[in-house]
C-alpha cells in the first residue's frame, strides 16, 4: 500500500489519564460512557503511533469487531494514529486474527483492534500488536505514562482503507487439506460472521451456520464458547442435522469452542491434545505449551507422543511470547486461544485452528467423538473465581506458596501455585486483569475432586479471604 507523505506540523493536544480500571495486562478495556470513551481512543492511536514512529516504522493497520461502539472508537484511534504523523491502514469490520494477518502480510509496522472480545456488549477495547510480537504488559503501561505525559509526535498521517477478507481467507484454505465433514458452525453474532460464510465456501464437505449476521446486541446469544450454556443452538443443530463436529467462535474470533458428534463440549485442552497428536507426526519431538489451567492428561499425552509439554502461564500475549522464545510450533490454552507457529504465523485464530481441526480429524482417521472418548476421564472443577482485593491478590499467593513449600507439597509455581497429589491436582493463581484469584481442580473421582476444593478452601481461609465464588 502506498501513501502520499505526509505534512509534519507541531500540535499542542492536552495529555490525557486513562480510567484506572481500563489498562489491562493483555489489552485496553472499559465499559464504553464509564471508563471508556472516544477520547480514549484517540489517545490510544496518538501513543501507540509515537511509538511506532520513534521505532522507525511508518504504517499501522486498525481494525474493529461489530459492537454498536466500535465505528467510533476506531475512527478516533485513526485520528490519533495520524495526528502522530502515522499512515493509518483501515481494514474495517472483521475479526481479530485478520487484523494480526493484515500486520504480517500487507506489511504494516503495528495494529489495533477495536473489541470487546467475548465481554458484555456495554464494553470495549483495544488489543495491540507491534510489528510481529504482542504488545502487552510493561508496553500498556508504558503507553499510558506516555498519554499522561502528553509526549507524543505530531504531524499528519495519511488514511487508506482496503478490504483483506478475501485475502484472508485464501491464505487460510492456501494449505489445508480436509477431509468431507458435515459441520455447523456458530458465529454468535459476532465479527467473523462475513468471514465464515466466505470461508465455508471454499471447503469440501458440507457445511451449515448459524448466526452470521454480525448484531453488537448479540440477539441470539454472548459469543463466549467457554460458556457451555453459550454452545446450546449448536448443540441442536449438530443434533438435528446429525453432524460430525460444530464450532463456534467468540466476539472477535481469536478463541474456538467445539461440539463433538455426540453433543459433548469438546474444552480447549482436549482440542489441543489433538491437535498436537496430529502436529507431531509431522513434526516430531516439538514442543507444545498450555497454560497452568490444563489438564494433567494433555501433558501426559504431549510427552506418550514423543513431544515436549511445555506448561506456561496463562494469556494470550504471555503465550505468545513464550512460543517465540522457545520455537514451539503449537500452543493453546483452557479458554480456547490456540496459536500455530508452523504454517502460520504464531497468533491466535480461532478460524486457523478449526480448519487444522478438521485436518487433524482427517489425519488421525477418527472423528472428533471418537477420539473425546478415548481422552482419560476425569472430573474437574469450572473455572473458580473468587473475589481478592487487588492489593492483595498477588500477596496471598505467595503465601500459599509459602505455606505448601512448608509442608513439602509437589508445586508447579509457573503462574501461581499449582498443586499435585494424590488425588490429582489444583492451581490458585492471581488473575492479572481482575480483583480476583482463580482457582481449579482434576481428579480421577468426584470424591477426589472434592478434597482437592476443600483444600482449595483451606488455603483461601488461612490467607482470610472468602471461598465464595464471584460470577464470571
Amino acid at each position: 500500500m502506498t501513501f502520499p507523505k505526509p505534512e509534519s506540523r507541531t500540535m499542542h493536544d492536552a495529555a490525557h489519564v486513562f480510567h484506572p480500571t481500563s489498562l489491562r495486562e493483555y489489552d485496553i478495556r472499559g465499559i464504553v460512557g464509564a471508563t471508556l470513551g472516544e477520547a480514549d481512543a484517540r489517545a490510544v492511536g496518538r501513543s501507540f503511533g509515537t511509538l511506532v514512529r520513534r521505532a522507525g516504522g511508518r504504517t499501522v493497520a486498525v481494525a474493529r469487531d461489530g459492537r454498536l461502539s466500535s465505528p467510533g472508537l476506531a475512527d478516533a484511534v485513526i485520528a490519533g494514529l495520524r495526528a502522530a504523523g502515522v499512515d493509518a491502514l483501515d481494514i474495517g469490520l472483521g475479526p481479530t486474527p485478520m487484523l494480526y494477518f493484515a500486520v504480517h502480510e500487507p506489511g504494516a509496522d503495528g495494529g489495533i483492534m477495536v473489541t470487546g472480545s467475548h465481554n458484555p456488549p456495554d464494553y470495549n477495547g483495544f488489543k495491540m500488536m507491534l510489528r510481529d510480537r504482542p504488545f502487552f504488559g510493561a508496553d500498556i503501561r508504558a503507553l499510558g505514562a506516555m498519554a499522561e505525559a502528553g509526549d507524543w509526535e505530531s504531524g499528519i498521517g495519511a488514511l487508506a482503507a482496503v478490504d483483506i477478507r478475501d485475502r484472508y481467507v485464501e491464505r487460510l484454505v492456501a494449505d489445508i487439506c480436509l477431509p468431507p465433514l458435515n459441520v455447523g458452525w456458530d458465529a454468535g453474532n459476532g465479527a467473523t460472521g462475513e468471514v465464515l460464510e466466505r470461508l465455508v465456501a471454499r471447503l469440501p464437505g458440507t457445511h451449515h451456520l448459524l448466526f452470521t449476521a454480525i448484531d453488537g446486541t448479540f440477539p441470539n446469544h454472548h459469543p463466549d464458547p467457554t460458556v457451555e450454556a453459550n454452545l446450546a443452538d449448536l448443540k441442536a443443530l449438530v443434533a438435528a442435522r446429525q453432524l460430525d463436529i460444530g464450532i463456534a467462535f467468540d466476539g472477535d474470533g481469536d478463541r474456538i469452542g467445539a461440539i463433538d458428534g455426540a453433543g459433548r463440549v469438546v474444552w480447549g485442552d482436549q482440542l489441543l491434545m489433538i491437535l498436537a497428536e496430529a502436529l507431531l507426526r509431522e513434526l516430531p519431538g516439538s514442543a507444545i505449551i498450555a497454560d497452568v489451567k490444563a489438564s494433567q492428561a494433555l501433558f501426559d499425552r504431549v510427552a506418550a507422543l514423543g513431544g515436549r509439554p511445555m506448561m506456561w502461564k496463562t494469556g494470550h500475549s504471555l503465550i505468545k511470547a513464550r512460543m517465540k522464545e522457545v520455537g514451539a510450533p503449537l500452543a493453546g490454552e483452557m479458554s480456547g486461544h490456540i496459536f500455530f507457529a508452523h504454517r502460520w504465523y504464531g497468533f491466535d485464530d480461532a478460524f486457523h485452528a478449526a480448519l487444522r481441526l478438521l485436518e487433524a480429524l482427517g489425519t488421525l482417521g477418527r472423528s472428533l467423538a471418537e477420539l473425546r472418548d478415548l481422552m482419560p476421564v476425569t472430573v474437574a472443577t469450572p473455572e473458580l473465581r473468587f473475589p481478592c482485593p487487588e492489593e492483595r491478590k498477588f500477596a496471598v499467593v505467595e503465601e500459599v506458596l509459602a505455606r505448601l513449600a512448608a509442608a513439602g507439597a509437589q508445586v508447579d509455581a509457573t503462574d501461581g501455585a499449582r498443586v499435585r497429589t494424590a488425588d490429582g491436582w489444583w492451581l490458585l493463581r492471581a488473575s492479572n486483569t481482575q480483583a480476583v484469584l482463580v482457582a481449579r481442580a482434576e481428579a480421577g473421582s468426584a470424591e477426589a475432586l472434592a478434597r482437592l476444593r476443600a483444600e482449595i478452601d483451606r488455603q483461601l481461609a488461612l490467607s482470610g479471604i472468602s471461598a465464595t465464588e464471584t460470577a464470571h
